[in-house]
């Protein structure tokens, strides 16, 4: 059974309430529920934080010993070297997801210093980003 774990950086605790015609109406609580049903042979968890520091701190922390991580670092995906340099730290491979298209948005959006140390990236097809990077671990 996979290891999986879905790392969300800031802001994405507000899923459901803030720019829902851009992030949809559902929390990432129910969205996380429905998708562990759907999942039922993953071991699949979930972290958020919205300091860059924490989310850091948990790549470290699951990077040698889990089967993945699905990573949507969020606005420090265009800012954070040091989130980028973790990824290139640690041995679990990494899955860069983003709930819209970036390159749909704000040009400094187009920039990620997570993506070149990502296995993959998957953007712009809503909460099912999430759901597209799981099945990318279960098709190794």
């Amino acid at each position: 059974m996979k290891q999986l774990i879905i790392i969300n950086g800031p802001n994405l605790n507000l899923l459901g309430q803030r720019e829902t015609n851009i992030y949809g109406n559902l929390t990432f609580t129910e969205f996380f529920d429905q998708t562990v049903k759907k999942f039922p042979n993953v071991m699949l968890e979930h972290f958020h934080s919205n300091i860059e520091g924490e989310l850091i701190d948990k790549i470290q922390e699951v990077g040698f010993n889990y089967d993945g991580i699905i990573l949507n670092a969020a606005a420090y995906t265009h800012t954070s070297i040091g989130i980028g340099d973790a990824v290139k730290a640690i041995m679990t491979p990494v899955v860069e997801v983003h709930i819209s298209n970036t390159f749909s948005r704000e040009e400094f959006r187009h920039k990620s210093y997570i993506s070149p140390n990502a296995k993959g990236v998957i953007l712009g097809f809503g909460l099912q980003s999430y759901e597209l990077a799981i099945q990318s671990f279960l098709d190794e």
